[in-house]
């Protein structure tokens, strides 16, 4: 079969006995292409250069997939239009001419593709390419530290395009491109892992978040009598309950929080002159009154008159929710806890404080990082996602502040945040 060859390229100069013009540009593509940050951006600079030294009307890159079993096609670019075989397309590695190349590792011509068609009337992909016009291809291995990642298919509609010299220009591109191209695919696939974590984050949230209102309500109406009076012992029971539900209300509230800022869709509705007490402690305190008097808290609050500034008043209250919440989670029975407002010269500042066991000294700088969690002793029964704190830091970032972090171990712990009275444009 004259029409299929696997080539085995003698010698570490894959270039000897190539024009100087070719070397220049080979090392142009390599030195590029290794700068390049995406899997498109690596792609087209090297089909638009590449044409100059291997003529092809087409070009795809496939991942090996599924332990070598399957070929997925995710990326091309062709001259002419339509695409029968595009992006998307896969293939099982069972058998086969590109099974023998992966086997192989060796570079595959097909220098006319319909007597290799009439002798494979089986092959998808085949019937395809003749049905675009396809010819003759040439199919390469791209590897990384001798590991085959994938594999580079560069196709022409004419017959015997490709030879010897092209496969040799290929393999001298080859180990930069595995590198560029295995980079920026695993940064795709992160990005994609993390945009499903994100939409599935906040679709379980959502979905939790009317059963467990349901829950709480309900146990209201009981404990409240509306259904005939409860026994002590009962009531105590329900009480519990309701408790539970509401820190899963919270524990909800925080990954929509979360999801709202992982997807990008945190944005600030800035209003003037926000009045910090009316507008965002004020609710957040009610918000929170059936959880401090659950913990029996001594809250006091300190705040100076018309403290105001620039902000998103829905998103500032989220992090006084957080804060407050985590004070009296973290403070024992009867124990005091206070929110001070204050002004200052440019900016109004908030703190939460409350008594309980704190945190060590050097601990403050992981608090604010996401799924962050202190490993103290008297933490361990309390529960927490670690992203409370990650959002707060998230959301006062967003409006130019700060966010900090004191304590006192085994004594008070103390959470402040400053907001600039002026948002810049």
């Amino acid at each position: 079969m004259t029409w299929l060859r696997y080539l085995e390229l003698p010698g570490p100069d894959l270039l000897a006995g190539l024009d100087d013009d070719t070397r220049r540009t080979v090392e142009h593509i390599n030195q590029k292409v290794a700068a390049l940050g995406s899997l498109d951006d690596v792609m087209h600079f090297l089909y638009d250069a590449g044409r100059k030294l291997i003529p092809a009307d087409r070009m795809s890159l496939a991942f090996v997939e599924e332990g070598g079993r399957r070929a997925v096609a995710r990326w091309t670019r062709a001259e002419y239009e339509p695409l029968r075989l595009d992006t998307g397309w896969s293939a099982d590695l069972g058998s086969g001419s590109l099974a023998d190349v992966l086997r192989l590792d060796r570079p595959r011509i097909l220098s006319d593709l319909e007597a290799y068609a009439s002798g494979r009337p089986e092959s998808e992909s085949s019937r395809l390419l003749r049905a675009e016009g396809i010819r003759s291809s040439m199919a390469c291995p791209v590897s990384v530290d001798g590991r085959v990642i994938g594999l580079l298919f560069r196709s022409s509609r004419r017959p015997d395009a490709f030879d010897e010299r092209h496969v040799r220009i290929h393999q001298a591109l080859a180990e930069r491109l595995g590198q560029a191209v295995e980079k920026a695919w695993r940064i795709e696939q992160l990005e994609s892992a993390m945009r499903a974590y994100t939409e599935m984050l906040g679709f379980v949230s959502h979905e939790l978040k009317s059963p467990l209102a349901a829950i709480i309500s309900l146990g209201r109406t009981l404990t409240g009598g509306l259904l005939g009076p409860l026994q002590p012992e009962h009531a105590e029971k329900v009480d519990r309950m309701v408790l539970r539900a509401e820190s899963l209300v919270a524990l909800v509230r925080e990954f929509l929080d979360l999801a709202r800022i992982e997807s990008g869709e945190l944005r600030l509705k800035i209003e003037p002159d926000v009045r910090i007490q009316q507008a965002v402690i004020e609710p957040a305190v009610e918000e929170l009154q059936p959880q401090m008097e659950q913990q029996r808290v001594a809250f006091s609050l300190r705040a100076e008159s018309g403290a105001s500034c620039a902000c998103d008043p829905g998103l500032i209250r989220i992090v006084v929710l957080n804060l407050l919440g985590n004070a009296v989670k973290y403070s024992p029975q009867g124990a005091r806890v206070e929110i001070e407002l204050a002004t200052e010269p440019d900016a109004v500042r908030v703190s939460v404080e409350n008594e309980g066991p704190g945190f060590a000294p050097g601990d403050e700088r992981r608090l604010f990082r996401r799924f962050s969690r202190l490993s103290h002793p008297e933490l361990s029964g309390r529960r927490g996602t670690g992203v409370g704190l990650y959002i707060c830091w998230r959301i006062i970032q967003a409006h130019g502040g700060r966010i900090w972090a004191e304590s006192e171990q085994g004594r008070w712990a103390r959470f402040s945040f400053r907001l600039p009275r002026e948002q810049r444009a």
